[in-house]
């Protein structure tokens, strides 16, 4: 019996043992790689530093601020048509049952108290809904037309530095081959340490206003189809909100 129980607690201690181990090998492995997570974005930092100064820092940037100005007009887009997006059948359904129903100022509130351009349109068709049909659908494709202004307001800023980023880096890269020229000038000969410097500001600078420019493209992509979508909604729900006020009409006058 003793001896069992000795084998146990050795079994027992050596158990621990391993398990010790193992724990102090997996400590060792987080340690590793959290170390090298912290040296990768610092390298890559560097390198980017580097790259920046070796492409001429007045044409880097010109470049990294077409980048900051086009992200920032991107995010106040995306910002503005996320929050313009609504579940728009379930607001004509509303409006359509209380319309229905003869409570045309519950539905005008209804559609005031809702945010986006569907909302709004509703409520300015609502709003003419005593004139006639004509009257109502002009009224609605007019500020239709306003609604979706606003809704591509700030995108010609973004086209813009999509123009401009590319444009900037080949403007570097004709500087970068003048200075090339210039260094062979002044040397008398054509090496390659010479012709290297100049052909390196050119290269980086493409690079650069080229990276950027695909950047500011995805999001505009991504704005354009979001613009698109809530422009549907709102030809969409006019229809409905048109039909909606046919019936009333028809009900009221019979």
């Amino acid at each position: 019996m003793n001896f069992f129980v000795y084998l146990c607690g050795k079994i027992d201690r050596k158990t621990k043992k391993q398990d010790m181990k193992r724990y102090f090998f997996l400590m060792a492995l987080m340690f590793s790689l959290a170390t090298q997570a912290q040296e990768a974005p610092e390298s890559l930092h560097m390198q980017l530093k580097e790259k920046f100064i070796d492409g001429s820092p007045l044409f880097m940037s010109l470049v990294a601020l077409a980048l900051v100005l086009g992200l920032a007009f991107c995010i106040e887009r995306i910002v503005y048509l996320t929050l313009s997006e609504i579940n728009a059948k379930k607001l004509l359904q509303d409006v359509d049952a209380r319309v229905e129903a003869g409570d045309v100022e519950g539905a005008k509130q209804l559609c005031r108290n809702t945010r986006g351009p569907v909302a709004s349109i509703c409520y300015q068709g609502l709003l003419h809904i005593r004139e006639s049909m004509d009257d109502i659908e002009r009224s609605i494709m007019s500020y239709g037309s306003v609604q979706t202004a606003k809704l591509e307001k700030g995108c010609s800023w973004i086209k813009l530095f999509i123009a401009m980023a590319p444009s900037l880096g080949f403007l570097g890269t004709v500087i970068g081959m003048v200075m090339a020229f210039e260094n062979i000038q002044q040397a008398g000969d054509i090496g390659p340490t010479i012709v290297a410097a100049g052909m390196k500001v050119a290269l980086i600078t493409t690079i650069f206003g080229i990276v950027v420019a695909l950047i500011l493209q995805l999001f505009y992509s991504y704005i354009t189809s979001k613009i698109e979508h809530l422009t549907s909604q709102m030809e969409e729900s006019a229809v409905t909100l048109l039909d909606t006020i046919m019936k009333y009409k028809h009900q009221t006058n019979g």
